[in-house]
């Protein structure tokens, strides 16, 4: 039993992590329409960002800081000079759009970074903890509790401000949002900001546990079984079942199958386990557990 709850409080633990980079996923759909794909380059440019600026010998705080506003600007320049300009194209020149932009990125990236693996060390200690008999990874804690605040300081954002109302207003109906005075251009800004700042959290995070490498990246693929299931329609929705999907089903389930059914046919099951997940709910579910139904209109 005690192995059990330790397989399972792991993936719970691992998971939340992946809800990071759905986050970003979900808040540039909703105001934008756009399926960012280069959500995960922006995700490995913030961590090698910090890696780099500390590797010029400023203090974590200073390095975070500048990161922050690297991120920030960056995204909404990207909103400005790329995907603006598109407005109103179809989805799959939207979609196209952001994956040329994420080779972009890369490429970017390396060219004034370098392409060499880099260690990103937070100051957490990857130690085991035990919570009476299970053992749990100190830093699958922190990283838990960093995404957990992350997303309460986001629903607080998107719930209780004018900036959240107008967001909101925006995701049910540009149209109508666009009638009643709210700045569109505004709103695509702030998201896109926003959406950069959670990249880089989520940049530290799976750059301290990876390392900083181009394959981090990728990490957004694993995002995606997490929109699927949670729903990705619902701005209130996507942050709170991004984070409680991404825990409870996508993290746990790929952790408990790889130890009890991976040890039947060899293992290897954690790369596509959640994307059997994901096609399962698109067949019974398919607006995940949190979005919004289609509603047929006349």
């Amino acid at each position: 039993m005690t192995f059990f709850l330790e397989t399972l409080l792991g993936g719970l633990l691992a998971g939340t992590m992946y809800s990071l980079v759905a986050i970003g996923f979900v808040l540039i759909y909703k105001a934008s329409g756009v399926f960012n794909f280069a959500q995960g380059a922006m995700l490995l440019f913030a961590a090698l960002t910090f890696v780099s600026l500390q590797e010029q010998g400023l203090p974590f705080a200073l390095a975070l800081l500048l990161s922050v506003a690297v991120m920030a600007l960056g995204a909404i320049a990207i909103e400005r000079a790329v995907l603006r300009p598109l407005v109103n194209r179809s989805q799959i020149t939207l979609f196209m759009a952001t994956l040329g932009l994420s080779f972009v990125i890369e490429g970017l990236a390396q060219g004034l970074m370098g392409a060499q693996v880099r260690a990103l060390d937070l100051g957490i200690d990857d130690v085991p903890l035990f919570i009476g008999e299970v053992m749990v990874s100190q830093f699958d804690l922190v990283a838990a509790g960093t995404a957990a605040v992350l997303v309460t300081v986001l629903a607080l954002l998107f719930n209780s401000t004018r900036i959240g109302v107008s967001l909101r207003a925006v995701a049910d109906d540009t149209r109508a949002a666009l009638s009643i005075g709210i700045n569109l251009n505004r709103i695509w800004q702030i998201v896109w900001a926003v959406a950069g700042i959670v990249g880089l959290v989520a940049g530290l995070l799976w750059g301290a546990r990876q390392g900083v490498q181009f394959s981090l990246s990728l990490v957004v693929l694993k995002a995606l079984p997490v929109l699927i299931i949670g729903g990705f329609t619902s701005i209130g929705g996507a942050i709170v079942g991004g984070l409680i999907v991404g825990g409870l089903i996508v993290g746990a389930a790929e952790n408990l199958a790889e130890v009890y059914i991976g040890a039947h046919i060899g293992g290897g099951i954690t790369p596509w386990f959640a994307y059997v997940l994901a096609l399962a709910f698109l067949y019974i579910r398919p607006a995940g557990l949190f979005g919004e139904r289609a509603i047929e209109r006349v």
